[in-house]
């Protein structure tokens, strides 16, 4: 005679959020149901949740897929918790399209990470050699030398009519050379194929006034080969998103570089040419530019970026090319530049005695004259040591401070150096 048995309740299922899968342990033989309490599972056996009554006669309910246990004490349920949301988004090019995409990164202090991918097709280094250009008989640019090397960021600096912009403006084939060459791996910017693919540059942040900032990209986008999506993307990446339809004479200085630095973008190049590009920016925006040129340069591309913000070039940047008057003064990385290296500097009654003083230190010296007066610049961040030197020699001191040399000062020296 049939028997019927009483069916087992199935546990109400949550509501499924897209991030969370609940987990119901099988019902071992001769064991009371726990619907409300997930069990232990073995190594080799996977969890399993009921779904819907298969037929009338099977009460057990069918596997659902489980996620991996998380180990992580944060966890109290066994189970790995959805990862807390990322904070801020930096553009990072893709090596194998044309078209830009985006990867997560969380904001953090400012250091340098090593690349974890490359282009994904060589680089050749950017080449300035004895580079001359005259006009009228006036030479702008003097035997000018010096190289831009892929996957770095380098510095192009000089007071005002040094010789940059005329520079770069042989370099995108703005202007011929007197004599001497600035070419990209050996090929002049005329000669490169598809020259908006290889080499994007903001020289001049200026636009027709009544035409929308999006129309502007799209009419270059015509030569550039990238198309009305890849336009979109570019807006959003420079914060333009939402002014995209806007006339360009509606922009401020800062909106109008976020455009220009999108038009450079539009064929995803292999070379960055960029005069003043953070004139105009807010603070947000300048640190956006900082990480987003680390991105590109740290893909294995070149960057060349011409600024009188020492202080922004000085966090930015790998490699400096100073120039004044049309001459090279100095190419050098960073690193050699030994900044933020703590010096003392002495003011005392007798600079020849302290001089005497201050010689078992072993320190360099070195001597200074300012507005107030002359004065000894010690190379050691030990202030006491040089405090008690003098005082050990019965001098009186005026003046007796650390100094931190910074971008700005090495900058100088080099320009007082050079007359």
């Amino acid at each position: 005679m049939p028997v019927n048995r009483p069916r087992r309740a199935l546990p109400e299922e949550p509501e499924d959020d897209g991030d969370h899968v609940a987990h119901v342990p099988r019902r071992s033989s001769g064991s009371a149901p726990a619907p409300d309490e997930p069990q232990p599972e073995s190594k080799d056996h996977a969890s399993a949740e009921p779904q819907h009554e298969q037929d009338e006669e099977d009460d057990e309910p069918a596997p659902r897929p489980r996620r991996a246990r998380s180990n992580s004490p944060a966890s109290t349920d066994g189970w790995q918790s959805p990862p807390p949301p990322v904070p801020i988004e930096v553009f990072r090019p893709s090596p194998m399209a044309a078209s830009a995409v985006r990867k997560p990164l969380v904001a953090g202090p400012a250091r340098r990470s090593p690349p974890q991918w490359t282009v994904g097709h060589p680089v050749e280094p950017i080449i300035i050699e004895r580079l001359v250009k005259s006009y009228n008989g006036t030479l702008a640019v003097r035997n000018l030398s010096f190289s831009v090397d892929p996957g770095r960021i380098t510095g192009f600096l000089g007071p005002n009519g040094a010789g940059k912009t005329t520079t770069l403006r042989i370099l995108v084939g703005l202007a011929a050379p007197t004599t001497g060459t600035a070419t990209f791996g050996g090929v002049p910017y005329a000669q490169l194929e598809k020259p908006q693919q290889r080499v994007g540059a903001v020289l001049d942040a200026s636009f027709h006034p009544g035409r929308t900032g999006r129309n502007h990209l799209r009419v270059l986008a015509a030569t550039a080969g990238a198309s009305d999506a890849r336009v979109d993307e570019l807006l959003d990446l420079v914060g333009l998103s939402n002014d995209g339809r806007r006339p360009a004479g509606q922009y401020s200085l800062g909106m109008r570089q976020r455009l220009a630095l999108a038009s450079a973008l539009l064929g995803n190049p292999d070379y960055l040419i960029l005069d003043e590009p953070a004139n105009g920016l807010d603070p947000e925006g300048i640190r956006w530019l900082r990480h987003f040129l680390r991105e590109f340069a740290d893909s294995g591309r070149a960057v060349l970026v011409s600024s009188h913000l020492l202080n922004e070039v000085q966090a930015t940047v790998d490699e400096i090319v100073v120039i004044n008057k049309g001459r090279l003064l100095a190419q050098m990385p960073m690193s050699d530049l030994q900044l933020g290296q703590g010096t003392t500097r002495v003011r005392a009654s007798d600079l020849e005695q302290a001089l005497a003083a201050l010689a078992p230190l072993n320190a360099r010296v070195e001597r200074g004259q300012d507005a107030q007066g002359p004065y000894l610049r010690v190379h050691t961040h030990e202030v006491a040591a040089v405090g008690a030197a003098l005082f050990g020699a019965g001098l009186v001191v005026n003046e007796l401070i650390t100094e931190r040399r910074d971008l700005e000062e090495e900058f100088f020296s080099m320009l007082e150096g050079a007359r």
